[in-house]
């Protein structure tokens, strides 16, 4: 049993026991969190689709820790107009762990 859920404008197909980073959720750490925008829901051969969320579905998972992710740098450049800017980014996500589906 699969199902494919939506969380900081990614999507994402998971299965029970799986371990995803995601955009960073407020929640503490070892909190159980419910995903309730569930784009589809398979077992088997059944599967059901939502237009555009599943009506009734529903993936809880447990956060395991929060972090932030690796450097990004980021280097803008003019040629011949002597301007060179550098700057990084490193984006927060928090990790959990996909505890149950239903739907």
């Amino acid at each position: 049993m699969y199902a494919v859920i939506v969380s900081g404008g990614k999507q994402y197909r998971v299965v029970e026991g799986d371990v995803l980073k995601v955009e960073k959720i407020v929640a503490d750490q070892g909190a159980t969190v419910n995903l309730d925008r569930v784009l589809m829901v398979a077992d088997g051969d059944a599967i059901k689709v939502g237009t555009p969320y599943l009506a009734g579905g529903n993936v809880t998972a447990t956060v395991k820790s929060h972090g932030r992710g690796e450097k990004i740098k980021i280097v803008k450049m003019r040629r011949r107009k002597h301007y060179r800017k550098r700057t990084g980014h490193r984006q927060s996500y928090t990790e959990l762990q996909i505890t149950g589906i239903a739907g």
